[in-house]
């Protein structure tokens, strides 16, 4: 694995409950207005407000399925979009999860994470360790990435990686991968 930057965030924790959907999310309701208008309502049927006051850094936790419903890639999108650093929840949608990963929005698995954290508390959050740091000074343990993750993640997403690709390829660059057909022909000369 390469040497990853800093995956570590620090903010104000935005507490949710559980079964937070990408409607929630992303309401349906708006689908087709503006980006800027869709942003102004992410959250407002559970956390009134929200849009308005989260921060850059800040950290929503929540309970369980958070994410659920559809496959709405703008769920995630949106909490990107609005600053927040991470997301932290008892367990997620897993198409959710795909979706947040994809665009480089960390998202943490941890089973007590809703009873332990106080709305509005600074906590810090290592991505690599797997570990969140609460603000009465305890430390819980985060369910760890996998280090392809981690990369993707550090990278800010899969399009930024498919972009340095596509810059490797365009520059006739070996970017160090090897086909099966390579694996095959070596295997074969041995």
């Amino acid at each position: 694995m390469t040497r990853l930057p800093s995956l570590r965030y620090q903010g104000r924790a935005w507490l949710l409950g559980d079964n937070i959907s990408t409607d929630l999310l992303s309401p349906g309701h708006y689908v087709h207005d503006p980006h800027d208008v869709r942003l102004k309502h992410v959250l407002e049927a559970v956390r009134p407000g929200f849009a308005q006051g989260v921060r850059t850094g800040d950290i929503v936790v929540a309970g369980r399925n958070f994410g659920c419903g559809s496959s709405r890639e703008s769920a995630a999108m949106h909490l990107k979009d609005l600053g927040v650093a991470a997301v932290i929840a008892e367990s997620f949608a897993r198409i959710f999860s795909r979706n947040a990963l994809a665009i480089g929005l960390a998202v943490l698995s941890c089973p007590s994470i809703s009873t332990r954290v106080q709305d509005g508390e600074h906590i810090i959050v290592d991505v690599v360790a797997g570990e969140v740091f609460l603000a009465d000074g305890s430390r819980l343990e985060l369910e760890r990435l996998p280090d392809q993750m981690l990369e993707v993640l550090a990278k800010g997403g899969i399009v930024p990686i498919l972009k340095e690709i596509g810059r490797t390829l365009r520059e006739g660059r070996d970017f160090g991968v090897t086909t099966n057909d390579e694996t095959a022909s070596r295997n074969d000369m041995r």
